[in-house]
């Protein structure tokens, strides 16, 4: 039989352990509070006006979605904390927390970071270059590659980009004589391929461009796509575009973490950012269907810009001086050989298969919208 007095104590027992599990449940979320999301101040390469910025943005979006709000980041413009291209060293050295660009605007701090969108890519386009690059050794040679750099930074390659146009010019390029002596603006490998065909190449960021065009710098220029070049003002500057372009075939994104901060993250939140980057690169290219198909007939209808297919002559050029260019870079430097023969492996299958799998739909297109079209009757 239990006595008064131990009923007493138990209960006392009772109610000084659940006063301090009462107590421990009210302060948890109370530090929780008290620590706070996350925060995150990013710089994209680009003007806040250009549909790159926008991706940027979608991207912040995505991951400050997900998390339900424990992390957020915020995305200034190009110029805002650093300059375009000086984003890599601002975010190694933790000025930036994160960026949105392209890798190969490092080109001057590695060569072979071109490789990851300037060029050919071997036949791949740029959404089989990512396959290579989750698949098929691209996203450890990226990591050996900063490493060797110093770069203090976590990178995701996402987005991939349809082939940019050769460029803007002041009338038709007809023949690869058209081109020498031009002052070009491009970047990456693209550089050493015009400057072996006889064109005085300029790198410069996006955002600048169209004014040097306009100030007589620059003679012409490429940029990337329909909608940017829009309302970047390209159409002020030059009524011929064309059309076409081995030099930046298979481009993509590039997500940006300054490491250390990246690697103090939750595990959670990790994988939450790495699936964040599959569905961005998802939704990208989804809405550069969409936009820049508007664009392109936009340019035609209201700005008058007319558009022409690069020569043959001229694409053939590009791929025998990229050979030339990507030997030398490799004898060079080690990594940009190692990476090269990573690609070329991947490339020989993943474009065997696409070459003998996918029918050409030149024949549907032409079947619908071709001279005599059937669409219309449909």
């Amino acid at each position: 039989m239990t006595s008064a007095k131990t009923k007493g104590e138990s209960r006392r027992k009772f109610l000084k352990t659940s006063l301090v599990a009462t107590a421990a449940t009210v302060a948890a979320p109370a530090i929780a509070q008290q620590a706070g999301p996350i925060a995150m101040r990013w710089q994209s390469t680009w003007p806040s006006k250009d549909i790159f910025h926008e991706y940027a943005l979608d991207f912040a979006k995505k991951v400050n979605d997900m998390t339900g709000g424990d992390l957020k980041i915020e995305v200034l413009p190009a110029g805002a904390v650093v300059p375009a291209f000086g984003l890599l060293e601002a975010v190694s050295k933790g000025t930036l927390d994160g960026g949105h660009g392209v890798l190969v605007y490092h080109y001057g701090k590695q060569t072979a970071l071109a490789l990851w969108g300037s060029g050919p890519a071997y036949a791949m386009d740029a959404n089989m270059l990512l396959a290579w690059h989750k698949y098929g050794g691209g996203k450890e040679l990226l990591a050996k590659l900063y490493a060797s750099i110093g770069a203090n930074v976590q990178s995701f390659p996402y987005g991939p980009m349809p082939t940019q146009p050769l460029g803007w010019f002041k009338k038709p390029v007809t023949k690869l004589e058209d081109l020498k002596g031009l002052k070009y603006r491009t970047v990456g490998i693209s550089i050493d391929i015009f400057t072996a065909m006889g064109l005085a190449v300029n790198a410069l960021p996006g955002g600048e461009i169209v004014s040097a065009m306009d100030r007589g710098l620059l003679d012409a220029a490429e940029f990337n796509n329909a909608s940017s070049d829009r309302v970047l003002g390209f159409p002020d500057v030059s009524k011929v575009c064309m059309l076409q372009s081995y030099h930046q075939n298979a481009e993509q994104f590039e997500i940006m973490f300054n490491k250390t901060k990246f690697d103090a993250l939750p595990d959670k939140m990790k994988a939450i950012i790495a699936n964040a980057v599959e569905a961005g690169s998802a939704e990208m290219s989804w809405k550069a269907i969409d936009r820049y198909s508007q664009d392109y007939v936009e340019l035609q209808t209201k700005d008058k810009v007319r558009f022409y297919k690069t020569p043959d002559a001229i694409l053939k050029r590009q791929l025998e001086l990229y050979d030339e260019v990507a030997k030398k870079k490799a004898a060079e430097n080690p990594l940009f050989a190692e990476i090269l023969q990573s690609q070329l492996a991947f490339a020989k299958r993943a474009t065997r298969w696409e070459q003998d799998t996918v029918v050409s739909r030149r024949m549907a297109f032409d079947h619908y919208w071709g001279p005599n079209g059937v669409a219309a009757k449909l």
